[in-house]
């Protein structure tokens, strides 16, 4: 019989999908030299995988002198973003930008609960999935319209837009709203689908 050498892995944070050359540079080397493997999410992140336990302290603390933040449970979610107006040219608003300020937003917040998540795209097309996903931003000419209630898996579900035509105060105020609203309906995990016909659920009615 062979055995079978656990291992674990370690998820980096890359906020609006931007992995800074060092920290790339640095992943390569530990992978290099412990022989592991790199895998880049779709939720924008970078996973080392098949590390062995003695080596994780090591490789965490290489990571983090970098600045690197890494994925633990009750951490805000980073918003999933597509590139925006800065590098497409059918784009009208900065996701990159819109993620930085919710991030802001929430830093002091105590541990947040799963499972949400939150994608954010500068133009109608909606390619960082905002249609897909528990609370989605998208950009337009006229302002932010929000998305809730989407989700993938075996019974997908396409997000019902419950606002329109916002202002960034607007909008950032309804993800505020719609967080607490999650945490406060949420024991341990539960996707926003599923909260969004409660009697209390704040937006009511699709537009």
């Amino acid at each position: 019989m062979t055995n079978t050498i656990a291992t674990t892995r370690l998820t980096i944070l890359l906020p609006a999908g931007r992995l800074p050359l060092a920290l790339m540079g640095k992943a390569q080397e530990l992978a290099q030299k412990y022989q592991l493997e790199i895998y880049l999410s779709t939720l924008q992140n970078l996973r080392i995988m098949g590390i062995l336990e003695e080596d994780l302290p090591m490789i965490r603390r290489e990571l983090a002198a970098l600045g690197a933040q890494f994925k633990e449970p009750g951490r805000f979610p980073l918003p999933r973003v597509c590139i925006g107006v800065r590098d497409c040219t059918l784009g009208v608003g900065d996701p990159e930008r819109i993620s930085a300020l919710i991030l802001e937003k929430f830093k002091d917040r105590g541990k947040t609960k799963p499972k949400f998540k939150i994608a954010i795209s500068g133009c109608t097309l909606g390619c960082s999935g905002v249609r897909n996903t528990d609370i989605g931003i998208m950009a337009t000419r006229k302002g932010f319209d929000l998305y809730v209630g989407g989700k993938g898996g075996t019974s997908p579900m396409a997000g019902r837009r419950i606002l329109r035509d916002l202002d960034e105060q607007e909008m950032l105020t309804a993800v505020i709203r719609l967080v607490d609203f999650h945490d406060a309906h949420t024991g341990s995990k539960q996707r926003m689908a599923k909260l969004i016909n409660h009697p209390d659920f704040p937006y009511k009615n699709a537009v």
